[in-house]
């Protein structure tokens, strides 16, 4: 496997922030050279510098958009020409669009599918068979507890992430055997930017605290280098899980949508 500098390649989408900065920084702790991706240049570029100067790793910065239906190729055909190969794949980028599916803006929910759904899938998909012949290999998809739950108000956003746990395990299974892990990391609320983006920081969701990115980025990290087919970071979380198995989905959906809305707990 042709590596940058001889040491495990990692790709990591949305790495310019949250959850997707901290694992590229426990990946360059351990000594992955990376491969980061994002829209926000400037942003990478800092962080790629810090990463070499702490760590001695090589990081190579990839501008990218993966609302545009060709990035992700874009980025295997760019690593593929200079002979750049993938240990480690991290679809980490994602977006919310949040509020009544009647009035939310569909351009918006057509552009988060395409990120959450649709680019995660094709990152997958030209990665993997270099890893398959190889023997070896590591995914990380970072899902959401929005995967367990319908999520009124985060109707489209819970559905994409639904796909993202679905498509993980039965992936997972698929390459049993191959030397090739994938995980699905499920996180709730995390003290991220993520929410602010969605205009979601007057839900009563994040009146009940949050997990910080590090720690979630820890916990998705063991289960990525462990082999682990799915982490639920977080004891308030993994309750959030149980109950969506053992409570009745209506039950379950109308408290979900009273916590989603603005106001007090």
């Amino acid at each position: 496997m042709k590596r940058i500098s001889g040491r495990p390649a990692a790709l990591v989408t949305g790495a310019s922030s949250g959850i997707g900065y901290e694992l590229a920084g426990l990946l360059a702790r351990d000594g992955h050279d990376l491969v980061l991706v994002a829209r926000d240049k400037a942003r990478l570029d800092r962080l790629a510098q810090d990463l070499r100067s702490r760590h001695g790793v090589t990081v190579r910065v990839i501008p990218k958009d993966l609302s545009v239906d060709s990035s992700p190729d874009e980025i295997f055909d760019e690593l593929n020409r200079d002979g750049v190969a993938i240990g480690v794949l991290v679809n980490n980028a994602g977006f919310d669009v949040y509020g009544d599916f009647s009035e939310s803006d569909a351009d918006e929910e057509r552009r988060m599918i395409q990120v959450n759904v649709a680019a995660l899938t094709r990152m997958a998909k030209r990665f993997l068979p270099g890893m398959r012949d190889r023997g070896c290999g590591r995914i990380l998809n970072v899902g959401s507890t929005a995967s367990f739950i319908p999520i009124p108000l985060n109707a489209v956003y819970g559905a994409t992430k639904a796909y993202v746990r679905s498509f993980s395990l039965a992936l997972a299974e698929e390459l049993e055997g191959t030397g090739v892990t994938v995980t699905v990391l499920c996180p709730g609320v995390t003290r991220t930017e993520f929410f602010k983006r969605a205009n979601m920081e007057g839900s009563r969701l994040l009146k009940f605290g949050m997990m910080d990115a590090r720690a979630v980025a820890e916990a998705g990290y063991r289960a990525l280098m462990s082999g682990r087919r799915a982490v639920v970071p977080g004891l308030m979380n993994k309750f959030l899980v149980f109950l969506a198995r053992v409570v009745p989905a209506k039950v379950m959906t109308r408290a979900t949508k009273y916590l989603m809305k603005a106001g007090n707990p």
